[in-house]
């Protein structure tokens, strides 16, 4: 008993201990954080240089950045080239285009028609558009206001692949051919107001209604009594490209990886990511996000409206106490202990982030004329995030957990996850463990590093490398939800995963029984057309048909009738058939597979695995694969 008695107590000092030393470091390491990048910023050289060297070291073009200092100057910059090709340099007043940052700016057009009594935010969707085909379940209590549509909590699916890779829209194609899709196109999937999910369908949506409120094509509206009154005579929501009709050479030359040339092309969800402007310009947009609405002693946008810009309200998680989240044009960001709102935005062969600081009254904007998915963008943040020299945050103090936080451990998959059309290959791969080992909450994904929250306080936890509170917990009608502010995790029922994982486990193995026997029976000369695994050899081999007609296509057809997506959408379609032929044959020759043995079995076993997984696909609706219907 003394023993057991001692090794307690020792148990209980090094706790103690553990203790302490978390309480100091996360005091700490602010402090050495701001003491090191002050360091470096003395012994380095200017922003310039070290973007100079950033850009080479992460294989990017160009770049072009603003800075909103706390005396309402704005600082502009450049590094690298606009034009690879003809080694031209990137300049300071080099217009770039930056995908969704441009949603921040429509949506202060349509807050813009909020505060002169044009449009409410509680308006409802129908109301304005009413021949939408909207499938809403809620529509009695909770119908898609124009506020989900501003914060993305319509429910709505964020894009399909024929909306986003597409070359058959015109610049001037009508806004509503982004939605003529069937039936299912624009089917709300959760409660609106409940859960943020992330859709560029929501803004096209709101090109809609600011041309059916003003009567105007929304591009001529909001350059018109938008940008002109802000004074971004360097923007435009028009189409811009790099070559052709609307070519402007002031425009730089987008890229991908290994320096791959892309000029823009219009898009069907433009209203959603169609936007080309200056970083002087994004200053001024900085500015005024910073303000209190007014434009020459004159309220432009409601003060009401200003303070909502960046504040979630509404869903589930911000009324659970988590402040982290989107408001009705920027999201809340948490990152380098400093605190902002911010906007990420992609565009063809561009990327781009604007981040505002109105507690500093500091902002920062900066573009990049290269699209590359392993590039590091965050290094650039903090270099401007240093460069400003925002005060840096503490981390929230450790606090005592809700008794019942063990109740939540299980397997959660994304509640909605990103693209509807997708949703088994997030239940299967995108799912994330949830652990509580009684002082600290694990999340451990199937892809991705496992994180650790601290506990702050009843059901709300710290990431350890954020300074406020980042996640929830919740339940609603019985489930068990987990929450960042910008993503929702239902729990799982684990019969029902262990039912997916297992389909495909089967599934994989009887392909790839298929696919190594049959070549081995092929190669031996032993596989006639009469052999049960002679069609669904054919059928698997087919698959390699698309692929040099998708090697010598543009992948901005992807969503397109192509010859590539047709033979994809055959080949695919013809899979389950193959195996369930594969499996007649089995079934008529059951006398003669009898004498001949394991090896015969083995064969009708792998096709029914394989069938049973391509029959899950495509209840799911991923076969026959349509890229231009996903």
């Amino acid at each position: 008993m003394a023993k057991r008695q001692n090794t307690l107590l020792k148990r209980n000092q090094y706790s103690t201990l553990a203790a302490r030393a978390r309480f100091w470091l996360r005091r700490a390491v602010p402090a050495l954080l701001l003491c090191c990048t002050t360091a470096a910023h003395a012994a380095g050289g200017t922003l310039e240089a070290e973007f100079a060297a950033g850009l080479k070291e992460e294989g990017l073009a160009g770049a072009v950045w603003s800075e909103v200092l706390p005396d309402g100057t704005v600082k502009v910059g450049a590094s690298g080239l606009r034009d690879a090709a003809r080694q031209v340099p990137m300049q300071a007043d080099t217009r770039v285009q930056v995908g969704s940052v441009g949603k921040v700016a429509l949506a202060l057009g349509v807050l813009r028609l909020v505060s002169e009594d044009k449009l409410t935010l509680d308006t409802p969707l129908q109301q304005v558009l009413p021949e939408l085909a909207l499938k809403n379940p809620w529509l009695a209590s909770d119908p898609v206001r124009i506020r989900h549509l501003l914060a993305h909590t319509s429910g709505l699916d964020n894009a399909r692949f024929w909306q986003a890779f597409s070359l058959h829209p015109a610049p001037d194609a009508p806004l509503a051919a982004a939605f003529d899709g069937g039936g299912n196109l624009l089917r709300v999937r959760t409660r609106p107001g409940s859960r943020y999910a992330y859709s560029n369908m929501g803004y096209g949506l709101l090109g809609m209604v600011i041309e059916k409120v003003t009567g105007q094509p929304y591009e001529r509206y909001l350059d018109a009594q938008l940008l002109q009154p802000l004074g971004m005579a360097d923007s435009t929501f028009g189409f811009v490209s790099q070559t052709g009709a609307h070519a402007d050479p002031r425009l730089a030359m987008g890229y991908f990886e290994h320096g791959a040339a892309q000029p823009a092309v219009p898009q069907y969800l433009r209203p959603a990511a169609q936007f080309t402007t200056t970083a002087a310009d994004m200053g001024k947009l900085a500015q005024f996000l910073m303000g209190d609405g007014k434009l020459q002693g004159a309220q432009f946008i409601d003060l009401a409206l200003m303070g909502a810009l960046s504040e979630p309200a509404g869903t589930d998680a911000a009324q659970a106490g988590l402040a982290t989240g989107h408001g009705l044009a920027l999201a809340m960001r948490d990152r380098h202990n400093v605190v902002g709102a911010c906007h990420p935005g992609t565009a063809v062969g561009f990327r781009a982030m604007l981040c505002i600081y109105p507690e500093q009254d500091s902002a920062f904007f900066v573009a990049f004329n290269t699209d590359a998915e392993h590039a590091d963008y965050e290094r650039f943040n903090r270099l401007l995030l240093r460069d400003l020299e925002l005060p840096l945050r503490a981390p929230a103090p450790r606090g005592t957990p809700a008794p019942t936080v063990e109740n939540w451990q299980g397997v959660y998959v994304p509640s909605p996850g990103a693209m509807a059309s997708m949703a088994w290959v997030d239940a299967v791969f995108g799912f994330t463990r949830v652990k509580w080992d009684g002082e600290a909450l694990f999340l451990i994904p199937f892809q991705g590093e496992p994180r650790e929250l601290e506990p702050v306080g009843g059901l709300l936890f710290r990431a350890s490398d954020r300074s406020t509170p980042s996640h929830v917990l919740m339940q609603e009608d019985g489930k068990h939800i987990l929450s960042d502010g910008l993503r929702s995790y239902e729990r799982a029922s684990m019969l029902r995963m262990l039912v997916l994982w297992g389909s495909l486990a089967l599934g994989a193995a009887g392909l790839l029984y298929v696919l190594l026997v049959g070549a081995w029976r092929a190669a031996r000369r032993g596989l006639g057309r009469g052999d049960h695994l002679f069609a669904p050899l054919l059928s698997l081999l087919a698959l390699l048909l698309p692929l040099p007609f998708f090697y010598f296509q543009s992948f901005l057809r992807l969503g397109d009738v192509t010859v590539a997506s047709v033979l994809l959408a055959l080949a695919t379609g013809a899979l389950p058939l193959a195996m369930a032929f594969g499996l007649a044959r089995c079934w008529r020759s059951r006398g003669a597979a009898a004498e001949s043995g394991t090896l015969a079995t083995w064969d009708w076993l792998a096709l029914l695995a394989a069938l049973q997984l391509l029959l899950v696909l495509a209840w799911w609706g991923l076969l026959p694969l349509r890229l231009w219907h996903l």
